[in-house]
């Protein structure tokens, strides 16, 4: 499918249907959350965020049940969001330190999000075919970042489907492993890969705020203006 415009992609992409198991979970989950019982869901697939002539992309797995797929907003309303958006306020790279409505005021800087799966996925795991699905619209995204300099991958599934993306496009790809806060650099880009700020990882201390910041940290001295 092709696009004439991130507006003209986002606008398909919020009807898009093609995968019937997500399709039947994003709207179930609403019914099954009782603490926002009565609130409307937004249950569709969930557009990126931020300006598309930024420098750096952050690139999440899928929106969260009770986050993006709620709010309608990728990175919105739910713990990992808060996670995040502290550490990117914290660094600089938007205006608010906590991400919790789309009518919430939050501004990035030379920042844009979005997820490889526009759609939240039973148990958070996407099936090959249910990622292939979404390949065009990720796709659309990341080359109409004609000033992409820094990739941040948030987990090893975001990882490995953007390490497929630099595959795809002919680089040598062979020595990229998923570490936290590992770069590398492919190109004119230099992706990183990190563990993803959910409450698992938070709540283990497999990824503390000062892992995290530190990551942002050098991506904003080394790589935006």
């Amino acid at each position: 499918m092709r696009f004439e415009s991130i507006e003209q992609m986002n606008s398909k992409l919020i009807l898009c249907t093609r995968c019937p198991r997500i399709v039947k979970f994003r709207v179930e989950v609403a019914d099954r959350r009782s603490r926002f019982l009565g609130e409307k869901f937004w249950s569709k697939p969930v557009p990126g965020f931020g300006s598309i002539d930024s420098s750096l992309l952050i690139l999440g797995l899928a929106p969260a049940a009770t986050g993006g797929n709620r709010t309608g907003r990728v990175f919105t309303g739910d713990k990992s969001a808060s996670f995040l958006f502290s550490c990117l306020y914290a660094v600089g790279l938007s205006n608010k330190a906590d991400s919790t409505s789309r009518d919430d005021g939050l501004k990035l800087d030379q920042l844009y999000t979005t997820a490889v799966l526009k759609c939240v996925p039973p148990g958070d795991k996407p099936l090959p075919d249910e990622l292939e699905n979404c390949r065009d619209y990720r796709e659309f995204e990341i080359e109409n970042m004609k000033n992409l300099r820094v990739v941040l991958a948030l987990g090893k599934i975001a990882f490995d489907t953007f390490k497929g993306y630099l595959k795809g496009k002919g680089f040598d790809v062979s020595e990229m492993q998923f570490k936290h806060g590992v770069g590398y650099r492919v190109g004119k880009i230099q992706f990183y890969g990190s563990y993803h700020p959910s409450p698992r990882n938070v709540n283990t201390g497999r990824l503390t705020r000062e892992q995290f910041i530190n990551v942002l940290q050098e991506i904003k001295d080394n790589f935006l203006s």
